[in-house]
């Protein structure tokens, strides 16, 4: 009796060690049957893609580009290397941008504030305008005069010759036309009595020896 209790107990410690198997083999099979119909219509719909393509698809094709691959690994590495790089860069440049972004913006509403972009918007137009009117040849000759126009700007820096067209734009608004009267001889002579006539007149004669002057030479102010 103690022999057979000895193999009863052997084999129920067998079934308890067996059992977990076959609770899995079970799930497996439960499994299966779950999957087999999500698998057929995986391949069908696969068969079906595959069909489109077939008429451009060829073997040889898919060789040549295996082939190119390998041939070309040394490129493919080099060029994750170079994005390595580009990527560690833009992690160098992100403070950076950081930083400088708000700066930006801040200077770009600070130039709408000051009508700057206005000004360019304005200047675009009338560009626009003159393209429109001008021919090709015309700007360029405009672009000559432009040339010229700088270097009298230039010249009208200087402190003399600010002071001087800035006496002579004053000129037109004291001009009275209503105490204009014909000059004679002997009115000529009695305006040089006035200060102001002999002053006018020295400042002419000192525009004419000016303008008299050779290139270069220096001159007084006026």
């Amino acid at each position: 009796m103690a022999e057979d209790q000895r193999i009863i107990e052997e084999i129920e410690a067998l079934r308890a060690e067996v059992a977990p198997l076959t609770q899995a083999a079970r799930s497996v099979e439960n499994l299966r049957r779950d999957l087999a119909p999500r698998v057929e219509e995986a391949v069908r719909a696969l068969i079906v893609e595959l069909a489109e393509v077939e008429s451009d698809f060829q073997m040889e094709d898919l060789l040549a580009l295996v082939k190119k691959s390998m041939r070309n690994v040394r490129t493919f590495s080099k060029a994750l290397d170079q994005l390595g790089s580009f990527i560690n860069l833009a992690d160098n440049l992100e403070p950076l941008v950081r930083q400088s972004v708000p700066v930006w913006i801040n200077t770009l509403e600070e130039l709408e504030s000051k009508g700057v972009f206005t000004v360019l918007k304005g200047l675009l137009s009338v560009m626009e305008k003159v393209s429109a009117a001008y021919g090709q040849e015309d700007i360029e000759r405009m672009g000559d005069g432009v040339v010229v126009l700088m270097g009298l700007a230039r010249n009208l820096g200087e402190p003399g010759a600010a002071g001087l067209l800035a006496r002579l734009s004053e000129v037109p608004g004291r001009v009275r036309l209503e105490n204009v009267r014909e000059a004679g001889p002997m009115a000529l002579l009695g305006a040089l009595s006035d200060p102001e006539i002999r002053r006018g007149l020295g400042l002419a004669l000192e525009l004419t020896r000016a303008m008299g002057e050779r290139p270069g030479a220096g001159g007084g102010n006026v």
